[in-house]
């Protein structure tokens, strides 16, 4: 189990410098472009270059990277180059935002995702073409205009909830819950939508098998095979598909706290992004590959220990 671990840490670092190479690439590759940027469209050519050689955007891209690596190691993700603001403390207000959303709305597709899929499973029947139906439903429909629609309806014709705006859990755990409901929702109803549907498949498929009925056969109560095999044996492909949505919640995260003015990372690489400011876009895209990293290794974990055969 240990060595396992620690070639999926190698796996997630080796994925971590090559995404974080390319994109840095992508990024710092036009310096003059970089430096217009910040000067403004009227700067003259040698003011423009002036600046290249002072942000250090005139050396080869690989020094350049290995320079910005080294700072990361060491904490620094830079500082940016309109307010000279850290990245670190520009992020700082901004990560625990976003990952107020993701956290909550994993864990709330975990266990909604588990017992709809169980239900459709086992019971069939219309709970099985309801589940599937929302499941096709809840794919199709983009989370922002879930979100457009969860403002119109719930915060600004019932008032039930703030239309927009983030309370940090330390001002009450009322105020916080309701700032961060409608986001949840947006962002959960499409994520449900596709983890249910695989569990719904994994526990179906489970329940095909040979050991299933052996276990029956052998007058072992259905819950308990239910609970204690079959979806142990049903976890895989489920928390595969769950550890993998998180990429697309942060995705989705991008557009939701747009609609409801939530100050998290999304919101900050998109005005910084408008703006060409490339470190802290680049420091945003770090942090996000990190969260998707350590979540899929946390995946593989998981599975790990419910199933002992996927252990490699």
């Amino acid at each position: 189990m240990a060595l396992s671990l620690l070639k999926k840490i190698i796996r997630s670092l080796i994925v971590l410098v090559i995404v974080s190479f390319v994109t840095f690439c992508m990024m710092f590759g036009d310096g003059r472009g970089i430096a217009r940027g910040v000067l403004g469209l009227n700067a003259t050519e040698e003011s423009v270059t002036a600046k290249v050689h002072e942000l250090g955007l005139d050396r080869p891209l690989l020094v350049q990277f290995g320079d910005w690596l080294g700072h990361v190691v060491t904490g620094d993700l830079g500082t940016s180059f309109f307010t000279g603001q850290g990245v670190n403390d520009a992020l700082a207000t901004r990560v625990p935002v976003t990952l107020t959303l993701i956290v909550v709305t994993l864990l709330l597709t975990a266990v909604l995702s588990v017992l709809l899929g169980v239900a459709a499973a086992v019971k069939g029947g219309w709970i099985d073409r309801v589940v599937q139906f929302f499941s096709v439903l809840g794919t199709a429909i983009p989370g922002f205009v879930v979100a457009i629609v969860l403002v119109f309806l719930l915060a600004i014709q019932w008032r039930a909830f703030p239309a927009t705006g983030y309370v940090p859990p330390a001002q009450g755990a009322g105020p916080w819950i309701a700032s961060v409901t409608l986001p949840v929702i947006a962002l959960l109803i499409g994520s449900v939508a596709n983890s249910a549907s695989q569990f719904r498949s994994a526990v179906r498929e489970t329940l095909s098998r040979d050991f299933v009925r052996t276990l029956r056969a052998r007058g072992v109560g259905e819950r308990q095979v239910l609970f204690r095999h079959v979806l142990r044996n049903a976890a895989g492909p489920g928390m595969t598909v769950l550890s993998l949505q998180t990429l697309g919640m942060l995705g989705g995260a991008v557009f939701i706290e747009q609609v409801f003015a939530l100050p998290g990372m999304g919101q900050l690489a998109n005005e910084s992004a408008q703006l060409g400011d490339v470190p802290i876009v680049m420091g945003t895209v770090l942090v996000t590959i990190v969260i998707v990293l350590v979540v899929n290794l946390l995946g593989d974990l998981a599975i790990a220990a419910l199933n002992p055969k996927a252990r490699s």
